[in-house]
């Protein structure tokens, strides 16, 4: 995997188009477990949303960067 995209001669690091997906299956998953009652057997939804973000950004990342 390269380390750097041109878009429109502009270099962006790829983790960035990566972190955007993992955003937006963050959110399909967030949705789904906001539905199914998960988020309210938590102490603090806030945090687990956050830890459940970055344990799919870190997966996402080691797996394309292994």
């Amino acid at each position: 995997m390269p380390r750097e995209l041109s878009i429109l001669g502009v270099l962006i690091p790829t983790i960035l188009p990566v972190f955007l997906g993992c955003l937006l299956l963050q959110g399909v998953l967030d949705w789904v477990l906001s539905h199914a009652g998960v988020y309210r057997r938590l102490w603090h939804p806030a945090l687990a949303r956050l830890c459940v973000l970055i344990c799919i950004v870190g997966g996402v990342t080691a797996w394309l960067y292994q």
